[in-house]
């Protein structure tokens, strides 16, 4: 594996690229975690995806013991696990290999083609979940606040969607703290999603991946 792309890159932007059996060792810190299908990752510098791509198949592993005797909740299941990890990367080339990588794992998983409805669902979500973007300035490449989408399965082929903002995400510790004012608030007093949407069935998610604009399909 190659640890670093180039020195200019070190340089401009202190990109090195963890080694995969670090990225083990990190994982198993959390290891029930990492093995919950819904459980949900952020890593906000993902480079190509060395730490989200190790979660996602621990994810995958964790569906195809629970549910790898019925391929309809296999599929599902499965692309609820993908839903439930995000990403942040500055660098273009990184957030399309990271969205790439990602998208290979699955595809390799369920035997999926691109022709495939969850094989274009899942495109799609990757659109939305690993942003080509800025964590520390909390915007996105073409400097618009970053909002991820929360994913939840509601059963039955059907997923919610619900947005929220990334910098209103990050004052949840500030709220919570004891001494804050707003510490005898409730999550759902202060955190309130950007937008929600109906629910979506496969093939609805799957009809927006002809929607991606060029942007979002780096």
């Amino acid at each position: 594996m190659i640890y670093v792309k180039s020195k200019q890159r070190v340089a401009d932007h202190g990109e090195v690229f963890t080694p995969e059996w670090v990225v083990e060792a990190m994982l198993d810190l959390v290891k029930g975690e990492t093995e919950r299908i819904d459980s949900r990752f952020l890593e906000p510098a993902c480079g190509s995806g060395n730490f989200l791509m190790q979660i996602l198949r621990r994810k995958l592993a964790a569906v195809e013991l629970k549910y790898g005797k019925g391929d309809f909740e296999r599929r599902y299941y499965a692309l609820l696990a993908l839903m439930c990890i995000y990403g942040i990367e500055l660098l273009t080339d990184n957030i399309a290999e990271c969205r790439a990588n990602m998208l290979d794992i699955l595809t390799e998983y369920l035997n999926l083609n691109e022709s495939d409805e969850l094989y274009q669902a899942a495109s799609y979500v990757l659109s939305q979940n690993l942003i080509h973007g800025d964590a520390l300035k909390m915007r996105t490449h073409d400097n618009q606040a970053i909002t991820f989408a929360e994913w939840g399965y509601l059963g039955k082929g059907k997923f919610q969607r619900r947005d929220f903002r990334f910098d209103t995400l990050t004052l949840s510790s500030t709220f919570s703290a004891e001494d804050s004012l707003f510490s005898n608030l409730g999550k759902h007093e202060i955190f309130t999603p950007a937008k929600t949407y109906t629910p979506m069935t496969m093939k609805e998610l799957a009809a927006n991946a002809l929607c991606i604009t060029p942007e979002e399909a780096i």
